[in-house]
């Protein structure tokens, strides 16, 4: 299995002006994926993705920790809203006519 110093190394090659990514040892000592924003906003908690061992032995590591970074940041994304139509205090899907 890949250390966590080889998956910072590969996360290295990514570059992007909202978000920092990193590395760490989880629960069970197995690595994971950190999203956090580069500035960071009150409420807004580092991303946390555990990652599976049979994705990390793979010969296609690079393209998996690929499709993992940017399905993650797309769940980070969505995570974020602070209020949808789905939300329990939104009063109605469709807003009134004034």
């Amino acid at each position: 299995m890949r250390t966590v110093d080889e998956i910072r190394g590969e996360l290295q090659r990514y570059e992007h002006p909202l978000f920092v990514f990193d590395a760490d040892i989880g629960y069970g000592d197995e690595p994971r994926l950190l999203i956090r924003l580069r500035t960071p906003i009150d409420g807004v908690p580092v991303y946390r993705l555990p990652l599976h061992p049979r994705d990390l032995e793979g010969p296609q590591f690079p393209w998996s920790l690929q499709r993992m970074l940017y399905a993650a940041l797309y769940d980070y994304m969505a995570d974020m809203f602070l209020k949808t139509p789905q939300s329990r205090e939104a009063p109605s899907a469709f807003p009134k006519d004034p």
